[in-house]
């Protein structure tokens, strides 16, 4: 007899059990919902670990599990920041120009009020209209089919032309790298569409919800992060379940042998890789309205590379480690780069870790590599094992 879905993965109910008390607890300590002991900022902090665990999962997926080192992933994560940010930008715009023009004599026209909201939103980079990429910016709908749609649209195209042409290895990653290397680029112009290197801002003021504090829009955030974090981990545990997980799996093992057995390889890379870069749309799209700003930087090559180390610190090719090894990296960082680590005084010189941290983070990069290869989750593994 079959076993059942969750009966041969039980990691997924113990991974749904532990996030379920983590957000139950954030939820009875904050200070919109609870105690007050945890502050609005360190919800906020929370809510955007939780999107950055889902992107990290994605990762895993295409990387642990079917062997593309992508260093592109957080493309598609900035793009999902920028369909939502703009829809954010253009209606809480709209909302202070109508109330300004609301106070003239003659009232407004439909065309004066969208002047207004374009020379308020591109005035910084010196136009006065809109550019066709917010044609439909004024529609919260439309943008969110934007999240799923165009990280989907660009990793299917992307993919069919490397995977078709049998581009593999390191030559593949740098062409995902060179892919996110062009788009920040072209988004650092200012004629880009999307105000250069002055990106989106006050993404944090949720439109129709002026009156709601911080403190209670960060937990609703915070709720949805945890959700679509559960979501998507119980979704790519199914794909890598059965059949599938066991030619992605294998793909990533010997790809040549896939080909020769019958398989075509090419239709479950790419499958793997647009669904990847639609779950890490969708996160960024929950994750940027929490940080408040999106920016080309956020695009860099070098945000998909510590993709790639948080996944392997945490342990490449188990679902949990990306969550663990993100989570412990992420607040790491929050911690030595926000001030909290204390500086260490050597007499001859100082170390302030503000400066030091990205030192620090490669050593232990290097030191996974070569002697923890199964990363933070080798340590799961193992208390599995002891337990059997």
């Amino acid at each position: 007899m079959r076993k059942s879905f969750l009966a041969e993965n039980p990691s997924v109910l113990w991974f749904l059990a532990c996030l379920g008390l983590f957000t139950l607890g954030v939820t009875l300590l904050a200070e919109a919902t609870g105690a007050g002991v945890i502050s609005t900022s360190f919800v906020k902090t929370l809510g955007k670990v939780l999107c950055l665990c889902l992107v990290a999962i994605a990762m895993d997926v295409v990387w642990g599990y079917c062997g593309i080192l992508s260093l592109g992933h957080f493309a598609f994560f900035g793009i999902g920041g920028y369909a939502v940010g703009m829809w954010l930008m253009y209606a809480r715009t709209e909302t202070i120009v109508t109330q300004n023009l609301a106070e003239r004599t003659i009232p407004a026209t439909a065309t004066e009020i969208n002047d207004a909201i374009a020379t308020q939103i591109f005035g910084v980079v010196g136009s006065s209209e809109f550019p066709l990429i917010w044609a439909f910016s004024h529609s919260l709908f439309l943008q969110l089919l934007l999240v799923v749609l165009v990280p989907g649209l660009l990793a299917l195209i992307f993919g069919w032309l490397a995977f078709r042409s049998r581009v593999t290895g390191v030559y593949l990653s740098i062409l995902t790298q060179a892919m996110t290397l062009a788009l920040a680029l072209y988004l650092f112009q200012n004629d880009s569409g999307l105000r250069g290197n002055n990106g989106l801002s006050g993404l944090q003021n949720i439109p129709g919800f002026e009156a709601v504090p911080q403190s209670m829009i960060s937990m609703a955030f915070f709720w949805a992060s945890a959700l679509a974090l559960a979501l998507g981990y119980v979704l790519f545990a199914r794909v890598l379940s059965g059949k599938m997980g066991s030619v992605i799996r294998a793909i990533r093992d010997d790809e040549a042998r896939v080909r020769f057995l019958g398989y075509h390889v090419e239709s479950y890379k790419l499958f793997v890789f647009t669904l990847t870069a639609i779950i890490a749309g969708i996160a960024g799209a929950l994750y940027y309205p929490q940080a408040g700003i999106i920016n080309p930087a956020e695009i860099a090559p070098i945000a998909s590379i510590y993709l790639a180390v948080w996944v392997a610190i945490g342990g490449r090719g188990r679902l949990y480690g990306a969550v663990i090894g993100t989570a412990f990296v992420s607040l790491l960082s929050s911690w030595f780069t926000g001030g909290g680590a204390p500086n260490v005084n050597l007499g001859f010189y100082t170390i302030q870790w503000t400066e030091w941290w990205l030192v620090l983070l490669g050593f232990s990069f290097v030191a996974v590599t070569l002697f923890f290869p199964g990363g933070i989750g080798m340590i799961f593994d193992r208390l599995k094992k002891d337990a059997l």
